[in-house]
């Protein structure tokens, strides 16, 4: 399981944008369409992903493994499921809530195309 980034969702991107890119120096990484991107402090490996998707979805973390069906079978009695495993571009993500309340995500990559 690796911390891969912390979800952000916003009801604007262009308007969050502004204040982690333009604002917070923050680099864009990547970004899926106008709903989604992908950013990174200069110098961390930690990333954010704004998200205008789903703005009311909750904030948190998002984790991967190398099977959502696998660690959806072997997850811990204290998660709640939140979102059963679903298939999204590239693999698979359930959302789940810890005893705390917190949502924590987990998605893998598994049907994302290898490099010819």
């Amino acid at each position: 399981m690796k911390l891969e980034l912390f979800l952000i969702p916003t009801r604007d991107l262009s308007a969050s944008l502004s204040v982690y890119r333009d604002g917070f120096g923050f680099t864009e990484l990547w970004r899926e369409g106008d709903t989604t991107a992908a950013l990174t402090l200069p110098g961390s490996d930690a990333q954010i992903m704004l998200d205008a998707s789903d703005p009311d979805a909750a904030p948190g973390p998002m984790f991967v493994v190398e099977s959502v069906a696998a660690f959806h079978s072997a997850r811990p009695s204290t998660l709640t499921v939140l979102a059963e495993p679903s298939e999204i571009p590239g693999g698979y993500l359930a959302t789940y809530q810890e005893p705390g309340g917190a949502t924590i995500y987990v998605l893998d990559q598994s049907t994302e195309s290898a490099p010819e």
